[in-house]
C-alpha cells in the first residue's frame, strides 16, 4: 500500500483507525493482551515512516446516526441523527432494560407515538441504520438485536468514571510507546457528544480533554480535532478550544453539523451548519505557523449527491461532495494566508 501512495507521488503520513478492543474499554478479559498487540501495531507505523495514528475510546458504536439516507431539498442525501427515533429504537426495538431512565416522560412519550407510526420495514431499516452498518456493529459481529444486547450488557456496571480509569490506563500504556517511536497518538471525539444506549461517552468536551491530557503529559498524546463531532454539542467553543489545546491537536477532521433544539442533527455542507469554519481553519492555521509544523486535515463526511447517488459507499464517504468541501476547505486556507501574510512560516516542519 505504501508503494503505490509513493508511486502516486503522495504521502502516507496518518493512519486511522486502529480499532481499542472493548476489553480495553472494559478493562477485562484479555485487555492486557490487546495492549500489548496495540504497542506492537505502533511500533509497526513507526518502522512504515507513518506517524499520525487516530483511534477512539467510543463503546461499542464508532459513531451512530439513525437516517443513513436523508432526503435534502436539493436532491442530495446527507446524514441524519433524529433523537426521538433514536429513543423509539432504544426503548422499543431494542428494549433495552431500564431504558427509560435514560428519558423523560415527554421523550418516552413522544418516542412511542414515533415507534408507532413506523411499519415494520421501517423499524428495521431504523436497527439497520443503527447497528447493522457501523464499525463498531461490523467489528465486534453484531448481526441481530440478541447480540446487541448481550454487548451492551458487558457495560451494565461501567459508567463515565470508570471508562476514564480505562482510558487512562490504555494512555499509560501506550504513549510511552509512541513517544519513543515518534508516534502521535490522535484521539478523536465521541460522535456524537453524549451517552447512548446506557453507554458513557468520555471525549465529548473540554473537561474530557483536560482529562485525557493530564493523564500523560507528552506532545505524543493528541487529540483528532474533529469540528463536526464537537459542534454537535452546543456548549462546545470551538474557537477556544483549539486556543487551549492547539498544541496538542495532530489531525483535523474539517465537517460541519447543523443541529436543532429537539437535540437532532444532521451533516451540513461544510462552509454551512452550526460550525465557524472560517474561525476553525484560522485558528489551526495560527497554531500550525506557532509551533512551525502542517496539521494533517481531511474533509470529513458528505452529502451524496449527482452520480454517487446511484453508487454504493460506506455512509457519508461520497466522493463528489466531499471533493467539493475539500475544494471549499483550501480555498478558505488560502484566502486566509493570503489575507495574513505571518501564517505563512519559512520554518515550517511536519
Amino acid at each position: 500500500m505504501a508503494k503505490l501512495i509513493e508511486a502516486a507521488d503522495l504521502k502516507w503520513s496518518v493512519v486511522e483507525s486502529i480499532p481499542v478492543h472493548e476489553d480495553i474499554k472494559k478493562g477485562s478479559g484479555n485487555s492486557i493482551g490487546y495492549v500489548e498487540n496495540y504497542k506492537q501495531s505502533i511500533m509497526n507505523l513507526s518502522q512504515c515512516g507513518i506517524n499520525v495514528e487516530t483511534y477512539n475510546f467510543m463503546p461499542v458504536l464508532d459513531w451512530s446516526r439513525t437516517n443513513l439516507a436523508y432526503q435534502r431539498p436539493d436532491g442530495s442525501t446527507a446524514l441524519y441523527f433524529e433523537k426521538t427515533a433514536f429513543a423509539a429504537f432504544d426503548l422499543f426495538i431494542l428494549n433495552r432494560p431500564n431504558a427509560s431512565s435514560d428519558y423523560s416522560s415527554e421523550e418516552y412519550e413522544r418516542a412511542q407515538e414515533r415507534f408507532s407510526q413506523m411499519s415494520h420495514k421501517d423499524r428495521v431499516q431504523l436497527t439497520q441504520n443503527i447497528i447493522a452498518g457501523l464499525p463498531g456493529g461490523t467489528t465486534e459481529g453484531i448481526t441481530d438485536l440478541v447480540r446487541f444486547q448481550e454487548v451492551l450488557h458487558a457495560y451494565r456496571d461501567i459508567d463515565h468514571n470508570i471508562l476514564r480509569k480505562n482510558l487512562s490506563f490504555f494512555l499509560n500504556q501506550v504513549i510511552p510507546v509512541a513517544e519513543q517511536h515518534k508516534v502521535k497518538m490522535a484521539i478523536h471525539p465521541d460522535d456524537p457528544p453524549f451517552p447512548l444506549l446506557g453507554l458513557p461517552r468520555v471525549v465529548s468536551n473540554p473537561d474530557d480533554i483536560n482529562y485525557i491530557l493530564s493523564q500523560v503529559k507528552s506532545n505524543f498524546n493528541g487529540l483528532c480535532f474533529c469540528s463536526g463531532s464537537l459542534g454537535v454539542n452546543p456548549t462546545n467553543d470551538l474557537i477556544h478550544m483549539i486556543q487551549d489545546h492547539g498544541d496538542h491537536i495532530q489531525f483535523v477532521h474539517l465537517r460541519a453539523t447543523q443541529r436543532d433544539k429537539q437535540g437532532n442533527f444532521i451533516e451540513a455542507n461544510h462552509l454551512e451548519g452550526d460550525v465557524d469554519m472560517v474561525g476553525v481553519i484560522e485558528k489551526l492555521l495560527i497554531v500550525a505557523n506557532k509551533n512551525g509544523v502542517d496539521i494533517p486535515m481531511r474533509p470529513d463526511h458528505g452529502h451524496k449527491m449527482l452520480s454517487d447517488l446511484g453508487k454504493e459507499m460506506n455512509p457519508g464517504y461520497s466522493l463528489i461532495n466531499r471533493m467539493k468541501g475539500l475544494a471549499e476547505l483550501r480555498g478558505v486556507e488560502m484566502a486566509l494566508l493570503s489575507r495574513i501574510p505571518d501564517l505563512i512560516s519559512p520554518n515550517r516542519k511536519s
